[in-house]
């Protein structure tokens, strides 16, 4: 395999040889888990690409693969312990500014993600070239099923923002297995499940509750959040993280090529100009018919939303802000890959 391509698995010789590990080594691990975070609370930027542009996504992968198989090399354990720890922090301290942000400027927020997403399209093409027959067909199979899931949410299907364990731990998998790999964004598949607002919610609940040292407040939204999603992220990088090693190692046209069926299908559910309507009394609500007594009760980030007419305005906003989400994740992805190179 090309010595440049950042999934290429380290060389195996029967001897383990533990690299160097520094004070440069944590540093860049903590800055790639900040930038980790960041963009796994953002739909549309991939936090794998965020570490190929602190330089520690390969680590990050050889971590991933030495601990799973009880390999404890110093190396490992500082990079995936930095990067974690960091990553966590990032969430902790910013879910709920971007919660706010997404229920109350959704068509800004969702103009800047879909530029965002389309940005991580370079990467991944430049990943899977020479582009074969099989790469382009997995692609047109992904990209149906986005536009199939986008149509889903959009009728109601799904993304209604259940809320139950199985729904979260579900949505802490789905998180995980996306920042394994460069170009696929977790947080819009927490978008496409209806898991990103109750995630971010509960999230900013217990960070405030702990704020407040008021123990009792932080042990619903441990229990009912934290936990169930934190659950899905271990099984997902532990299992998920190695599958999809060994996909990219013998599969790889076929894995990139649904890759970018995912990342181009992707901006279909992410139409900017939809907002939340405040629902009315019969209306059905997170799986429950509304009442005037619940009525006043639902909170705005569970209204349903719909579409509406943009004005001359917004479409032009919208066209800007596309295309500095698209310039941003473009840019940081050719900074990844220098720093690769």
């Amino acid at each position: 395999m090309n010595s440049k391509d950042p999934y290429a698995s380290p060389p195996s010789s029967g001897a383990t040889i533990e690299s160097g590990v520094n004070v440069a080594t944590g540093l860049r691990s903590l800055f790639g888990g900040v930038l980790m975070g960041l963009a796994n609370l953002v739909p549309g930027i991939s936090g794998g690409t965020m570490l190929l542009a602190a330089g520690v996504y390969p680590d990050f992968i050889e971590a991933i693969a030495d601990l799973t198989r009880f390999r404890f090399k110093l190396k490992s354990i500082i990079t995936l312990g930095c990067v974690v720890i960091a990553a966590g922090a990032a969430i902790l301290l910013f879910a709920g500014l971007l919660k706010d942000l997404v229920i109350g400027q959704r068509w800004v927020m969702y103009s800047l993600f879909i530029g965002l997403t389309l940005g991580g399209l370079p990467l991944v093409w430049r990943l899977a070239r020479p582009v074969s027959k099989k790469a382009i067909f997995a692609a047109g199979v992904a990209f149906g099923l986005m536009v199939l899931l986008a149509y889903l949410q959009h009728s109601g299907f799904v993304g209604s923002g259940s809320a139950s364990f199985l729904m979260m731990f579900i949505a802490g998998l789905a998180g995980a297995s996306a920042m394994i790999l460069p170009g696929v964004s977790g947080g819009y598949l927490l978008l496409l499940l209806g898991q990103y607002v109750p995630i971010l919610a509960g999230i900013d609940q217990f960070k405030t509750a702990l704020k407040a040292k008021d123990i009792s407040a932080a042990m619903d939204p441990a229990i009912s959040v934290v936990l169930p999603v934190g659950i899905g992220v271990v099984v997902g990088v532990v299992v998920v993280g190695n599958l999809l090693k060994w996909l990219l190692e013998n599969q790889k046209q076929a894995t990139l090529g649904v890759l970018l069926g995912l990342l181009l299908g992707s901006t279909i559910g992410l139409w900017p100009f939809q907002e939340g309507v405040q629902p009315h009394v019969g209306d059905i609500v997170k799986g429950r018919e509304v009442t005037t007594e619940s009525l006043p009760e639902i909170d705005r980030e569970d209204w349903p939303t719909q579409w509406f007419t943009p004005g001359v305005g917004q479409v032009g906003g919208s066209l800007a802000l596309i295309g500095l989400g698209l310039v941003v994740t473009y840019g940081v992805s050719r900074l990844g890959e220098k720093k690769e190179a």
